[in-house]
């Protein structure tokens, strides 16, 4: 785990939240919702791997993006 993550994590109520997009910009089916939910599982099983619990990550599958996001990304925060 990279060491400000972990001392994130460690410090306190810290969560990782993992906000993930699919699909065409704008496409709001539940085709694109699946592809963005399988690509922030595959990222937090990697997280887990590296060490973050599982129970200190949060999951948002949110389709494809209307704004400026990339429509293939999955965005890593930590909030505390």
């Amino acid at each position: 785990m990279p060491p400000s993550l972990n001392a994130a994590l460690s410090a306190g109520a810290a969560r990782v939240q993992l906000e993930a997009y699919g699909g065409p910009r704008g496409d709001k089916s539940s085709d694109s919702r699946r592809l963005s939910l399988r690509r922030a599982l595959v990222v937090r099983e990697l997280l887990i791997e590296d060490g973050v619990p599982s129970e200190k990550i949060d999951v948002k599958a949110k389709a494809a993006p209307t704004t400026t996001a990339r429509p293939t990304s999955v965005d890593v925060f930590v909030r505390s």
